[in-house]
């Protein structure tokens, strides 16, 4: 190939998914951002006009290069009824073109049934920039890691224009109805832009006669830690405002639509001391009175709360911290006339005359509303000695309040029933007997990554495929959920740039303002929808005695076997591939 070395400077600072502005078909979009990179692509060879072609979703396409692509025109693939499946189309032309468009057909089988167009969509990938893992934890001077364009955001957008010299992925989701008739249907995707013929794409969709319950039903329990502070920021709305509200719906719907099991809630202001773009306020209004009685506002609570149970994420509620990250406290004082600002370490006197009050009132708001047995005192990555005292405390004035407590430590077996949420770090073990232990007693177990995890992770430079492995080793490990410390702990300007001042880039926000997914997103759920065929697989063959039946069990937990590592295959690709393969074979019988 030939090295596109002066012309790279022109090419470099031209959005390849661009808005043209307000058009009076409504076509508009936002400007990408763009870096400098060098093109290896010789795109000389390229016939003028725009191309075409079926991908894979294991792979990000870059921007400025010609897609290694075999010129696929048809797709296939299969569902469980329920299930969202994904695809990838790959667009790249040399020149400029206007206005492309996708249109759908209904999906219609060879019988006449059929799967309602409007069950597909697809969505326009936009590039952020992004940087690399490096030593992962550390503070973060762009000009010291190498930078890049990531493949990522999902723009839900009617049209768009293309720039010359580009590649514009499409990422095309299909959601099947839980009632669709099982068997095989067709549909066509038409291709249209401004200037060019238009082009008819194949999609082959194969219904398999399982089911797969709706998200709020999912058993796999899904902890991504939402911030409601960055929504109002970005949005540029006041918190907690009815504007505010607004903005919150499209991107916690996306949230529940993903099986979310818990709401993040705070007790107390900045219980992670500023570590976000955004820190966090409390949800609850702390006033110490003139007269040393204290007064609690439960008003952004409650129908924060109200509102994510509306959306269908009923599980839990983790309530931030009694061990704050630096041990900080806010309140009002009346007689002051201002906030006050504690420094109150676990076991102190201060500690307790600050917390002894606020539980007695916050078990009775929680026994009025219902929620005391789905409620937790939350933390993060504690210390044992903090846990211990917190926890004394807790046992003297709550004891009958549930605790979660993402460790790194291994603190959960100085107190076993008292961590009814337990989550602990990637390659961290839960001991076999404190396993079953646990798993008796109803307690939830899971695992979490972060900055210091390579693998499997979801930051914008990582592999697709490791949000997808995600559900597969949470089976093959044993474990009941995952859970990401970010939602939405979105960085400055997060539609242009994923990284951030510490933590390699997306490790602070997995989907995008504005109800925007991302490559990174749909293919988490994409494994959570698996962990849920593995389990409904394996309980039913688990109740057949058939050798039939137990041969086939033993298949699915051998080739589930294999995703019990804490180091990425080689073969990773090709691994979930077999992976999907048997349980599309195991889904048919």
């Amino acid at each position: 190939m030939i090295k596109f070395f002066p012309f790279v400077l022109v090419v470099l600072w031209i959005a390849g998914c661009t808005s043209s502005g307000q058009k009076p078909d409504g076509c508009q979009t936002y400007a990408e951002a763009n870096i400098p990179v060098t093109v290896i692509s010789d795109w000389n060879t390229v016939d003028g006009g725009l191309h075409a072609s079926f991908g894979s979703i294991d792979h990000r396409y870059e921007k400025h290069e010609i897609p290694d692509v075999e010129g696929n025109e048809a797709w296939s693939g299969s569902a469980w009824k329920g299930e969202r499946v994904s695809a990838q189309l790959v667009l790249w032309s040399k020149d400029s073109v206007r206005q492309v468009r996708f249109r759908f057909s209904d999906f219609v089988s060879s019988d006449g049934k059929i799967i309602p167009a409007q069950s597909a969509q697809a969505w326009f990938v936009r590039y952020v920039i992004t940087d690399e893992f490096a030593d992962g934890c550390s503070k973060r001077d762009p000009k010291d890691y190498a930078s890049s364009l990531s493949a990522d955001l999902l723009d839900d957008i009617s049209c768009f224009d293309m720039a010359p010299i580009t590649a514009c992925p499409v990422w095309i989701t299909i959601d099947v109805a839980a009632d669709a008739a099982e068997g095989v249907y067709t549909s066509t995707l038409q291709l249209l832009a401004r200037g060019e013929k238009s082009r008819d794409f194949t999609l082959t969709l194969e219904v398999l006669p399982q089911v797969l319950p709706s998200p709020a039903e999912w058993k796999f329990h899904l902890d991504l830690w939402q911030n409601p502070y960055a929504v109002a920021r970005v949005e540029g709305v006041e918190p907690w405002s009815e504007a505010h509200w607004k903005a919150l719906y499209p991107v916690m719907k996306m949230l529940a639509d993903a099986g979310q099991k818990v709401i993040t809630a705070t007790l107390n202001k900045d219980p992670w001391n500023s570590q976000t773009e955004d820190p966090y306020d409390s949800m609850i209004g702390w006033t110490r009175k003139s007269d040393s009685t204290w007064v609690y506002d439960y008003t952004v609570f409650d129908r924060w709360v109200e509102f994510m149970m509306d959306l269908g994420i009923r599980g839990q509620i983790n309530c931030y911290s009694m061990v704050p990250w630096g041990n900080f406290l806010f309140y009002y004082d009346e007689q002051q006339n201002k906030e006050i600002k504690v420094s109150a370490a676990p076991g102190t006197q201060e500690y307790a005359d600050l917390w002894k009050p606020f539980l007695n009132d916050f078990i009775s708001h929680l026994e009025q509303k219902g929620w005391k047995e789905i409620t937790r005192i939350a933390m993060d990555e504690r210390a044992p000695a903090e846990m211990q005292a917190m926890l004394k405390l807790l046992g003297e004035v709550a004891p009958t309040l549930g605790v979660a407590l993402a460790d790194n430590h291994k603190s959960y077996k100085l107190f076993p029933d008292v961590l009814t949420d337990l989550c602990v770090a990637h390659g961290a073990s839960v001991d076999a007997e404190d396993r079953v232990y646990r798993s008796q007693k109803g307690y939830v177990t899971t695992w979490y990554v972060c900055c210091a995890h390579e693998f499997p992770n979801v930051f914008t430079f990582s592999a697709p495929a490791e949000a997808a492995f995600i559900g597969w080793y949470t089976m093959a490990a044993g474990f009941d959920g995952f859970l990401r410390w970010a939602y939405n702990n979105w960085v400055k300007e997060p539609l242009l740039d994923s990284r951030f001042r510490t933590w390699p880039a997306g490790d602070t926000y997995i989907v995008y303002p504005g109800g925007r997914s991302s490559i990174r997103f749909e293919r988490l759920i994409e494994g959570i929808q698996d962990a849920e065929k593995i389990r409904t697989l394996r309980e039913t063959l688990q109740v057949d005695s058939s050798p039939e039946a137990q041969e086939k069990l033993l298949q699915l937990n051998e080739m589930i076997s294999n995703f019990d590592v804490t180091r990425k295959p080689g073969d990773l690709e090709e691994l979930l591939a077999k992976g999907k393969k048997l349980l599309e074979t195991l889904s048919r019988s």
